[in-house]
């Protein structure tokens, strides 16, 4: 398991396990003795990485979603008629849809923050969520799903149910992953000890299609709806075999509100600048022209903000308003726009932007960590198409809608992508590191996976990327 304490300690605490060791070099009594120890991490990540302790799809992002929305945010919402009427027992489901950049992820973090400050006294309510992601799909299987939402559940209850411990040691003396039918059986157990479950799943439409995944996983929450008297709330964009399984349901359209836009920017107009911060007048026209234009499209008003940071003076501010995009073609006018302003920057600052920081230069043999940019400065550069994801610390696209944008338009922007990535996988490959071999234990294949953080991805991918390349590449033939 990546990151994993154990490993910090066994790494820090004891020289026996100092990350510069080599294994060739050791006493043969401190090779047996890593050996062992390597073999107990390895079923320790093993059983801790897997079924029984699955990430939770979401902490990280509902507590900076949190941090990060102006007060009084979404309260349309939670004193509207329908989110009343939902939260009374007997098993109802509140369905809400929302063109994209709606704000569906945002009224979702907020509607669980309101079911824990209702009942976080009371512990016999198990309130348990999941937020599907564009990001994540190839990791959000439904085992893994389901493993994450007993996880949750079993976490807050006092002692581990006995069914979890029974599941848990049959598939420890196999070295097996419970099918979905026994994580199923076991979660509805553990439902059981609640008088009431609140669920809560966003964004639906990003959820893993391969294989059926998406409808057997709400085929299933039905099911455990229907033993349990769980109360469901899940938000989609509008797609029709989605909307189906929610017939019969309350449902309510999300929009971001006036209200809402207006919070946001009175929140985020600091960071425009200083001419703008003397100017009450000014400032009340940003705040007017964005919400007129974005519609109903909460995203779409951080992307004008953004557009704005870069204006020098009041009158090009004015004419920017004037020509904020609207519509349905608005995300690919601001997202066009966005890689203009990138193009518009230094040469180093558009590198910067382009190659997301990665500290590899072709045709060197090493590592240089001298160029590698603080992550701050690539999110800075990069016109806010980017963040940070707050699970994984990974930079990645701000939204759905433009990991969209930029799959049709990849040629435009990027044409040799593929040829540079195929020499960079190729130049990483080959540094001087790595000739010394295959590594020995698992403990070494670990730390080399932390330590460079390309390697795998390097590994695995780069021919694809030559087989998309335009040009036949130097470095991979010498690779």
């Amino acid at each position: 398991m990546k990151g994993s304490r154990i490993l910090e300690f066994a790494s820090l605490k004891d020289p026996l396990f100092s990350p510069h060791d080599s294994y060739r070099n050791r006493s043969t009594w401190q090779v047996i003795v890593f050996t062992l120890w390597d073999s107990i991490l390895a079923l320790l990540r093993y059983f801790l990485g897997q079924w029984a302790f699955a990430p939770i799809y979401g902490r990280a992002k509902r507590a900076t979603i949190a941090s990060s929305t102006a007060p009084g945010t979404g309260e349309w919402l939670l004193d509207s008629a329908k989110y009343q009427e939902w939260l009374k027992p007997n098993g109802k489901t509140l369905f809400c849809t929302g063109i994209p950049g709606a704000g569906k992820t945002i009224l979702t973090s907020i509607v669980i923050d309101d079911l824990y400050r209702k009942f976080h006294k009371k512990t016999t309510v198990g309130i348990f969520y999941v937020y599907c992601s564009f990001r994540r799909k190839d990791k959000q299987s439904i085992d893994h799903l389901l493993a994450s939402l007993l996880k949750q559940l079993a976490e807050k209850l006092p002692s581990l149910p006995e069914s979890v411990k029974e599941l848990y040691d049959h598939h420890k003396e196999k070295r097996t992953r419970p099918l979905v039918d026994e994580t199923l059986k076991v979660l509805r157990s553990v439902t059981a000890v609640y008088s009431r479950v609140f669920l809560v799943i966003d964004a639906l439409d990003e959820c893993q299609t391969s294989d059926g995944c998406r409808m057997k996983f709400l085929a299933e929450i039905f099911q455990l709806q229907s033993s349990s008297g769980a109360n469901v709330f899940a938000t989609s964009r509008f797609i029709p075999e989605i909307t189906e399984m929610f017939e019969g349901s309350i449902s309510l359209e999300i929009r971001a509100s006036e209200e809402d836009v207006r919070q946001y920017l009175d929140d985020q107009i600091v960071r425009l600048p200083s001419f703008v911060k003397r100017n009450p007048e000014l400032q009340e026209d940003i705040k007017t022209g964005i919400i007129l234009s974005v519609k109903g499209m909460f995203l779409l008003a951080q992307l004008h903000l953004d557009a704005l940071i870069g204006k020098r003076s009041s009158l090009a501010v004015r004419n920017a308003l004037e020509k904020l995009p609207t519509g349905s073609g608005a995300y690919d006018h601001a997202y066009k726009d966005a890689m203009e302003r990138i193009q518009g920057q230094v040469t180093d600052q558009e590198v910067l932007a382009k190659q997301h920081a990665l500290a590899v230069e072709v045709g060197m043999p090493r590592l240089n960590t001298d160029n590698i940019s603080d992550v701050k400065d690539i999110v800075s550069v990069c016109a806010g198409l980017v963040t940070v994801d707050e699970e994984s610390n990974i930079i990645r696209l701000v939204h759905y809608t433009a990991q969209e944008y930029f799959e049709r338009t990849q040629k435009h922007w990027f044409p040799d992508s593929e040829t540079d990535m195929t020499k960079i996988c190729a130049t990483y490959l080959s540094f001087g590191v790595f000739e010394r071999g295959f590594c020995y234990t698992n403990f070494e294949f670990e730390e080399r996976l932390e330590t460079y953080k390309l390697y795998n991805y390097a590994a695995h991918n780069w021919g694809h990327h030559a087989r998309e390349a335009s040009t036949l590449c130097k470095e991979v033939m010498g690779f």
